[in-house]
């Protein structure tokens, strides 16, 4: 393994402990493109009124939490360079009316399972509750960030002296066993606590999306310190490593192309999640600029990486594996196929990958699952199903993932960079 470059990674472990929530990520997104000379579109613009200079670099959000940013070249485009992710992470989500007395004096929050979580990874840690509220200025609604630090909360385990047979396994009801603690003052507000953050009154708020987050820090660890532990590295280790393999890369003959959607966690099918039209609008928009190019030739001519961490082979369980198709951590970019077509992948945009690997020189690992295992999805074959264009699916190896806390490997941050790069450079 290649010397790990320490300062990479603490700059991922920094943009994670920041994005606390996909809008946060989003958030943080804007402000890195903006410090690099990005100009900020809005999709409300009529796009035929919209200049795009040749060279240019530019930006839109849609909804706070999903993000497409492009870098044009300076002459023709034959087509588009698309390397997408996802900013969301598995959590819990607050209800509506979040708030629950206990016997007049415990305060607790009502919360719901956002996507697939390992439940029993969130109890007895410190937890935040952070998101975006909206309210009305000026006769238009403003969208603010809020965040109640990642110390605001817990919840609490039973004890084992109430529950003997925990150690033999347990099922945990979300509505029971998963609601967090946050006062002993049974008149605690946390409607209130929120308006004084944004000088607002709690009548002022119109609407929320609030979530826990897992307050811990990640952290180097190993022998080495050739392992990261962090929270919701599925999926903001290639939110970054896309990120900063887009920003290293000037574009030659394609349109570079970073697009992070939300909502992956959930099936991805919301106005900003990847089965939605934003990148195709975005896409069209840029070739509207170019008007001797044909949309769907340049569709043909384009490739699409789609970037969300894989499961690496677990020292515990081996044979959850399959016996050929298993990567490891720190073993470089991993391929990703499924017969069923739950993965992009197919012959010729696999050989595109390993070409890029080959010479990037960086080493390809390949995942399947078991052929009894069914295995989850990723937004890939949902972004393709929008827009007809060559694909696939990579990521890097980590263990437990959609735990409260996940593990990757330290080297592959440098290597998907590497990756992200020499695509984006072509």
């Amino acid at each position: 393994m290649t010397k790990i470059k320490k300062e990479i990674n603490e700059q991922l472990l920094d943009f994670i402990d920041r994005g606390v929530t996909s809008f946060h990520v989003i958030e943080n997104m804007k402000e890195m493109l903006l410090h690099e000379g990005y100009i900020r579109l809005y999709e409300e613009q009529n796009s035929a009124n919209t200049d795009l200079i040749p060279g240019g670099r530019y930006f839109i959000i849609r909804n706070d939490s999903a993000l497409i940013a492009f870098s044009l070249p300076k002459d023709e485009i034959k087509g588009f360079h698309i390397a997408a992710s996802h900013s969301d992470s598995p959590c819990f989500k607050l209800k509506e009316q979040p708030e629950i007395t206990v016997e007049n004096q415990y305060r607790k929050l009502n919360v719901e399972k956002y996507g697939g979580m390992i439940l029993s990874t969130w109890l007895d840690r410190p937890l935040g509750v952070a998101g975006r509220v909206i309210v009305k200025e000026e006769n238009k609604f403003v969208s603010k960030l809020v965040d109640l630090g990642p110390d605001f909360c817990v919840i609490p385990n039973l004890s084992i002296h109430f529950n003997r047979e925990i150690n033999k396994g347990y099922e945990y009801n979300p509505q029971v066993d998963m609601q967090p603690l946050f006062s002993g003052d049974g008149n605690c507000s946390i409607e209130k606590k929120i308006a004084e953050m944004i000088n607002k009154q709690p009548s002022e708020i119109l609407g929320s999306d609030l979530y826990l987050y897992q307050g811990e820090k990640g952290r180097s660890f190993g022998a080495d310190k050739e392992y990261l532990l962090a929270p919701r590295l599925d999926d903001l280790q290639c939110v970054f490593t896309t990120m900063e393999g887009f920003l290293q890369s000037t574009p030659k003959d394609y349109t570079n192309v970073l697009a992070v959607f939300d909502n992956e966690e959930v099936g991805s099918r919301t106005r900003q999640g990847a089965d939605s039209d934003f990148l195709k609008n975005v896409l069209k928009r840029i070739a509207d600029a170019y008007p001797k190019k044909d949309l769907a030739a340049l569709f043909a001519d384009s490739f699409l990486i789609s970037a969300d961490n894989a499961h690496g082979l677990h020292p515990n369980h081996p044979e959850k594996s399959d016996v050929s198709n298993h990567p490891f951590l720190n073993q470089g970019i991993v391929l990703k196929f499924h017969g069923s077509a739950q993965y992009t992948t197919d012959g010729y945009s696999a050989a595109v990958i390993r070409d890029l690997c080959s010479r990037a020189g960086i080493t390809v690992q390949t995942f399947t699952n078991r052929s009894d295992v069914a295995g989850g999805s990723t937004l890939g074959n949902i972004a393709v199903s929008q827009e007809s264009i060559p694909a696939a699916d990579i990521g890097i190896a980590q263990l437990s993932m959609h735990s409260a806390m996940e593990t990757a490997g330290a080297q592959d941050t440098e290597d998907m960079i590497k990756l992200i790069t020499e695509f984006m450079n072509e």
